[in-house]
């Protein structure tokens, strides 16, 4: 009996230490790959782009892209984990070998702003992008209010009242605060079918999507401009039914990752989660 007392006490006090133990970085990522529903892809650029995985979590920061400005606003508010959709080393990979070989000192300031505030960045982006329904597109169609217009079907389709191409995007633009959208054309043209692509998905991916008689306006954003631009420029010239809006990237995708936010509170109660927008970079000069 002596015996079992003891043994039941000890494995109480294990409970208990585990529990009074912190989150780290690891274990964070551990529970997101545990609830977003898809299985992890062994090739993927959602990894830790700096910092070590066994760093205790004070506060999730979650945000479009980490830009230092990002990371600055997030280890002011107590956040040391920052996770970001987008890279935070100017490269879809990550790369930073070629920035330490030219010593590059934007470079060199960020990575050691990180390193000596003990952050932690991880990349959430292929897995986000996977998940059933796609966080971006939920959360981007969510702060559109076009949650009633979305084909059931396939989610980047949408049937809206009949509008002005100049008034879509007037609305597009009001309600996601963008700074300097471009708009593709003829503002008087009367519309109701509009596809929403996110980010840069590709010119290819964009064309097919335009080619479709069942789109008018695709709303992306970003791509090369001698590329989709160029293609509904020429549609456009031939009096094809076609526009296009770049909304520029951050916020063609940054009300998906508020989405992720509300998401990962679902989970993870130990420590603060914020939502961190990052800032739109261009300004319009007057």
């Amino acid at each position: 009996m002596r015996i079992a007392a003891l043994t039941l006490l000890a494995f109480s006090l294990n409970i208990l230490d585990a529990q009074t133990q912190p989150l780290t970085a690891q274990q964070v990522i551990e529970r997101i790959q545990k609830n977003v529903g898809v299985p992890w892809a062994a090739s993927t650029v959602d990894t830790i782009k700096a910092g070590d995985p066994n760093t205790p979590v004070t506060g999730v920061a979650v945000t479009m892209m980490a830009t230092l400005d990002v990371i600055e606003r997030a280890a002011a508010a107590g956040k040391n984990l920052v996770i970001t959709h987008e890279p935070t080393f100017y490269s879809h990979q990550d790369q930073t070998a070629e920035l330490e070989k030219q010593n590059d000192a934007v470079f060199a300031q960020k990575a050691a702003f990180i390193r000596e505030h003990h952050m932690v960045v991880f990349r959430f982006h292929d897995h986000w992008h996977r998940r059933k329904p796609d966080g971006i597109q939920q959360g981007m169609t969510d702060a559109l209010g076009w949650q009633s217009f979305q084909n059931a079907a396939d989610p980047h389709l949408f049937v809206l009242p009949e509008t002005t191409l100049a008034d879509l995007a007037a609305a597009v633009k009001r309600k996601l605060g963008i700074v300097a959208m471009r708009v593709v054309g003829d503002p008087q043209m009367r519309l109701t079918k509009v596809a929403l692509m996110p980010g840069a998905g590709g010119s290819q991916r964009q064309i097919q999507m335009l080619e479709r008689e069942n789109v008018e306006a695709l709303l992306i954003g970003e791509v090369p401009e001698w590329e989709t631009v160029e293609y509904v420029a020429d549609a456009v010239t031939e009096h094809k039914r076609k526009a296009l809006l770049m909304l520029t990237h951050i916020p063609s995708e940054q009300a998906g990752m508020d989405e992720c936010a509300t998401w990962l509170k679902t989970f993870i109660s130990e420590v603060p989660v914020e939502f961190v927008p990052a800032r739109q970079p261009f300004w319009l000069p007057k």
